[in-house]
């Protein structure tokens, strides 16, 4: 029952975070029973661009370090807002949602080149956390039954737990920083004055992940149609009328 439940949940997830979600685990237990190590994982720019290691670009957000309280932590923040966001503000706009990925990606990985990180995917996390409590300013939050507060704070509150750890924050707040870039020109910027929206999903996007809307006033060929269709049957009366 337990393993019913299990797959049902997870099958359930929106496919965005679910195979992100998924990639996540399965790098890190790939890493834990030794079939790769973290050193063909990092983002190293060296062995991106002379020796074209181009998985790197990808695999250094996957990996959130060793089985423990930390990756339990990122993956519980990760599946929890990224599924809020897939099914909240972006529902029924998974093109977009993925263009968040890419664009937010891109940008971390700019930095990464000048910041001398390995691995960027806490602050990926950081990223989908800001995005969502600044679509959701009001929700009042509860941090370990110790903290009351609303949404927009919930990243820094994150960065402070970060610090008390003893991790580095830099990558806390390059999440942040994506994060408020995103939202700014995406939800700020446009609605301004003069403003206009600067993200524009590419088409290709929407052709692969957007299901095509159905035109109300598209009309099947009679052998389309299914027999017991209200539009036939209409037409069966018209034709032998009672």
């Amino acid at each position: 029952m337990a393993y019913q439940g299990f797959a049902q949940e997870y099958l359930g997830m929106p496919a965005v975070t679910r195979a992100y979600t998924t990639a996540c685990v399965l790098t890190t237990a790939a890493v834990q029973l030794e079939f790769i190590t973290p050193f063909q994982l990092y983002f190293n720019p060296d062995l991106i661009f002379r020796k074209f290691q181009i998985w790197r670009l990808i695999t250094n957000f996957l990996f959130f370090g060793p089985l423990g309280f930390s990756f339990f932590f990122n993956m519980i923040f990760l599946y929890r807002y990224c599924r809020m966001l897939e099914e909240g503000s972006f529902r029924g706009r998974t093109a977009d949602f993925v263009f968040m990925f890419l664009f937010g990606g891109f940008l971390m990985t700019l930095f990464g080149l000048f910041a001398s990180l390995f691995f960027l995917g806490q602050a990926f996390t950081i990223m989908l956390v800001y995005v969502w409590s600044r679509r959701n300013p009001y929700i009042r939050m509860n941090f370990f039954g110790l903290l009351n507060f609303q949404a927009p704070f919930l990243p820094w509150v994150l960065m402070g737990f970060s610090l008390l750890l003893g991790n580095s924050i830099i990558i806390d707040l390059l999440g942040i920083a994506v994060g408020h870039i995103y939202y700014f020109l995406e939800d700020v910027f446009p609605n301004q004055p003069g403003g206009k929206k600067l993200l524009l999903t590419p088409s290709f996007l929407k052709m692969v992940f957007d299901t095509p809307e159905e035109d109300p006033n598209y009309n099947p060929l009679p052998e389309d149609r299914p027999a017991d269709q209200p539009r036939d049957r209409d037409q069966n009366q018209q034709q032998h009328p009672q």
